[in-house]
């Protein structure tokens, strides 16, 4: 089964129910208004030279355009190219260049920026302007489209490239739909169900997970442009959404924020859960966003290669493992050593993965996915971490971020964890940086509180407490703000930038 089949179903069963609610325009777009795009899209794309299998590419801010293109592209049997907005301008050449689109969705406010980037690079595909919360297109009858393979490419989805330009993660229907059935089920969810998103179409999260998931459970997705805090709350007490779909940032600026209303608390007893993933989530944050607002949090993760379905806590509340992602979900994981040996429970090293949801290879580099996924399966995360003896998953950090200082290898993530328990600290990330006589030392970057002061030197004693003096950074730096990527991932190859000891 392909997004077309699934999009069909859905049409055919509910052509009036809600998929999704644009809270900035007060519309909202049912299954069989989607189904129509889709169809229109079909038509469009055989006008303008783009056959089935022609790379499609959209640079539109969240709105019912960018999920009509999004859903709509994949169901007319094309594949779909998100840009994200953020890229800068080596990174979006990159990727229009490596991708070869046929057909190019901008919004206004970006389609100055595409034009340039193809001039520059010398491409010539067909450019829409259109409306974020607006796709106007002829609707001429769509071609019929033969039954497809789900095992053709649906997405390209380019990673962010904090460590050099980005890869093109190149992702099956197959794999798109079997990772949101798998939210699906695994978090209960059908017609009735309601996620409030505001995690961007550009990021593997708000694609697979929000989107994708919600057109597998049949039910439907509030999309604001962009994450709000003020306005958070008044979006559950006006939309009524039974889930919620964050990532630690959204969390930590949801607990400095004010108290919602009695109003949007009552709304709030609506929320049977949220689902945190991107980025690992402090348990203290977790346990005070719990505290605080009675809605429970379910930890989850996954990367942009297996659809982001990898691992997830239990929906029973006595059964999750506060500070792991959880057990695999719908895929096989294992830890192994250096030379690729499985290890036993407890035992540290890298975490791989193999299933259905596991990405066709990266596009155009058969080095690169050789590099990446063995003959049988096994693809390397790069992430460092152990599973305990009931199958949880615990993640300590990435073998491309670790803080090497005197031959000790120190994960980052447990000093954040560290400076986080801080009671004046708001986010913060450490990071390596070359010391002539360890290698590497301990660089943190603090932001602090608003309402809040703080000082280097109450930042070394709470380091001390917490980690000893080996593992207590040797370097402060305070800023305004975390380099993020867009799930809110922390870019850590940022962090050094500027600094001097």
């Amino acid at each position: 089964m392909d997004f077309r089949a699934v999009l069909e179903a859905r049409a055919a069963d509910a052509p009036d129910a809600p998929f999704l609610c644009a809270p900035e325009s007060g519309e909202v777009l049912s299954y069989g208004a989607l189904k129509s795009t889709a169809d229109a899209l079909a038509a469009c794309f055989e006008r303008l030279d783009a056959p089935e299998g022609a790379r499609i590419a959209f640079m539109l801010p969240n709105g019912l355009a960018s999920a009509a293109v999004f859903v709509g592209t994949m169901a007319a049997g094309r594949v779909v190219v998100p840009v994200n907005l953020l890229a800068q301008d080596a990174h979006l050449d990159h990727t229009l260049a490596h991708a070869e689109p046929r057909v190019v969705f901008a919004s206004g406010e970006h389609a100055a920026r595409v034009r340039e980037s193809l001039a520059r690079i010398g491409s010539s595909p067909a450019l829409e302007v259109v409306d974020a919360d607006r796709l106007d297109l002829a609707r001429a009858p769509a071609p019929l489209l033969a039954d497809r393979e789900a095992s053709r490419a649906s997405m390209l989805m380019y990673t962010s490239g904090t460590t050099g330009l980005p890869k093109g993660v190149l992702l099956s229907h197959a794999s798109m739909l079997h990772a949101g059935r798998a939210v699906a089920r695994h978090h209960g969810l059908g017609p009735g169900d309601r996620v409030l998103s505001s995690l961007p179409l550009y990021h593997i999260n708000g694609q697979c997970i929000s989107t994708t998931g919600t057109l597998c459970s049949g039910g439907s997705i509030v999309m604001p442009h962009r994450f709000s805090v003020s306005q958070w709350w008044s979006l559950v007490e006006r939309w009524r959404p039974t889930w919620l779909n964050l990532v630690p940032t959204i969390v930590a600026y949801l607990l400095n924020a004010p108290d919602p209303t009695p109003a949007e608390r009552e709304a709030m007893r609506g929320v049977r859960f949220a689902r945190s993933a991107s980025a690992p989530l402090p348990p203290e944050q977790q346990r005070a966003f719990e505290e605080r607002f009675g809605i429970p949090i379910v930890e989850a993760m996954g990367l942009t290669e297996c659809a982001s379905v990898a691992f997830c806590n239990p929906m029973e509340l006595a059964e999750r493992r506060i500070g792991s992602p959880g057990r695999p979900l719908a895929i096989e994981a294992r830890v192994v050593d250096r030379d690729g040996r499985p290890l036993a429970a407890g035992e540290r090293g890298e975490i791989q993965l193999r299933g259905r949801g596991v990405m066709l290879g990266y596009y155009r580099a058969p080095e690169l996915t050789s590099a990446s996924v063995s003959a049988d399966g096994w693809l390397s995360t790069g992430d460092l971490g152990h599973r305990d003896d009931d199958g949880f998953y615990f993640i300590t950090g990435r073998l491309k971020e670790l803080i090497i200082k005197g031959g000790e290898n120190i994960a980052p993530r447990e000093i954040d964890e560290a400076l986080l328990r801080h009671p004046a600290v708001l986010e913060a990330a450490a990071v390596g940086v070359p010391d002539r006589d360890y290698g590497q030392e301990i660089l943190a970057c603090v932001v602090v509180k608003p309402d809040r002061t703080l000082t280097r030197d109450e930042v070394h004693e709470h380091c001390l407490r917490e980690l000893g003096r080996y593992k207590s950074p040797r370097y402060v730096r305070f800023v305004d703000a975390l380099p993020k990527g867009p799930s809110g991932k922390v870019q850590r190859t940022r962090l050094a930038e500027g600094f001097t000891p």
